[in-house]
């Protein structure tokens, strides 16, 4: 069952043509922009997701962009959201800005969303920092409700995940070096703590999720280690087709990449 979660606010619909540096995205407006932009236009997006996007960086395919001027920025656009064929033959919208997962997820449990497997959560804090020297910050710190059967802290890390094989969500699409960090970090907290991994599936056709084998091996290897040692990883799906975003429930966890193993 969907269960709406964040609105999209106004989005505008395009054609990508390139994306470039990285950070750039050119796109070709199949309707008029806000800023009186006709139909047709070529504008240049900030592009939130320097990875690879394995799968969902489609020059020609349909894309969605956020007009967001400021003063603060050098762009005025952003790119939200791709689409893509679907594992069930449908095409399916992805979001691909890595910017948004942190507040979905946070916006996920303070719906009550996870409480079934989190419990009863008191507060939530961002950026907390922790491991090492303290030089690394976690995503959200829980503090369970009072009389939570678990009243460890909870430190939860999120990663956005848009790449996939049928409908296995995988993560990362390339060597990740402080995604391999962050799983070591969040199993030394064990006991006196709990650490939770939620893979943001930010598409709607994936039902199971794994470790990128493929792309980073040595991220597998960390990830079943921290499953062995007790890291709890919480996979949920989002359906981005309207102008809301919907949590539509956890993913089944694969300890590894079927196709790798």
């Amino acid at each position: 069952m969907a269960t709406p979660i964040l609105p999209t606010g106004p989005l505008v619909e395009g054609v990508l043509l390139r994306r470039y540096k990285r950070f750039l995205a050119d796109v070709e407006l199949l309707q008029p922009g806000p800023d009186g932009s006709p139909s047709g236009t070529v504008v240049t997006a900030h592009c939130a997701n320097t990875g690879p996007m394995t799968g969902v960086l489609i020059p020609g395919g349909r894309v969605r962009l956020r007009h967001d001027p400021s003063p603060s920025r050098k762009l005025a656009w952003t790119w939200e959201q791709a689409e893509v064929p679907g594992a069930d033959g449908p095409t399916v919208w992805v979001g691909i800005n890595t910017a948004l997962p942190n507040r979905l997820v946070r916006a996920t449990v303070e719906a009550g969303c996870l409480e079934p497997w989190l419990g009863p959560i008191d507060t939530i804090r961002a950026e907390v920092p922790y491991g090492a020297n303290r030089r690394s910050r976690i995503d959200l710190l829980l503090t369970p409700a009072a009389g939570a059967p678990d009243p460890r802290p909870i430190y939860l890390e999120v990663k956005n995940t848009t790449w996939s094989r049928g409908d296995l969500a995988l993560f990362p699409d390339t060597v990740t070096e402080r995604g391999q960090k962050h799983l070591e970090e969040l199993t030394a907290l064990l006991p006196e703590a709990r650490a939770v991994l939620v893979p943001c599936l930010s598409r709607a056709d994936v039902r199971r999720f794994a470790p990128g084998d493929a792309a980073d091996p040595r991220y597998g290897e960390l990830f079943r280690r921290a499953l062995a040692a007790g890291v709890e990883v919480l996979p949920c799906i989002y359906a981005f087709n309207g102008p809301t975003i919907a949590w539509l429930g956890l993913a089944a966890v694969q300890g590894c990449d079927p196709a790798v193993d």
